[in-house]
């Protein structure tokens, strides 16, 4: 049977051929996380990150229409080049944090989720784990899977 975090928490491991300074740099510098963040389709073409613990970051990601998405968030936990873990909601272009249902998510998300990651050597390489957690049914935890995961597509090409 099925425990609650297996069901509402989404874990990805990623091994990407690039050294581990180079992906945390790819997380923690507003210009780099601006090339590869969010699904194929969508840019960011506004980003701020203050990386500090109880910093903030603010972010908007755009579709090809040109809608843009606020995310904000505070960094909670910072241990250098290892481990990362913040606070993750949707904000309007002030950084004022606003429910899911603003952008049409309806209930399906909880208003502040948590995100962690954890990064390792793998000689030339590096190991990134992301746990995105608190969701509310597989269906949401499966369409994060899918933007993460075009996301990391995206961080991959950034890295080389």
């Amino acid at each position: 049977m099925a425990t609650t975090a297996q069901a509402t928490d989404l874990v990805i491991e990623r091994i990407f051929d690039a050294p581990r300074a180079l992906v945390w740099r790819a997380w923690t510098d507003a210009k780099h996380f601006q090339q590869w963040f969010g699904p194929k389709v969508f840019t960011v073409p506004n980003c701020t990150i203050d990386f500090r613990e109880g910093g903030k970051y603010l972010f908007a990601f755009m579709d090809p229409e040109g809608k843009k998405i606020w995310v904000t968030g505070t960094y909670e936990t910072i241990r250098p080049m290892e481990f990362v873990e913040y606070t993750d909601c949707f904000a309007d272009e002030q950084g004022n944090m606003v429910g899911p249902a603003h952008y049409g998510f309806g209930d399906a998300m909880p208003t502040i989720m948590r995100v962690s990651l954890t990064f390792e050597d793998l000689g030339a390489k590096t190991k990134m784990t992301l746990r995105h957690g608190e969701f509310q049914s597989a269906e949401m935890v499966e369409m994060t899977k899918a933007s993460w995961n075009e996301s990391f597509e995206k961080l991959d090409v950034s890295l080389r």
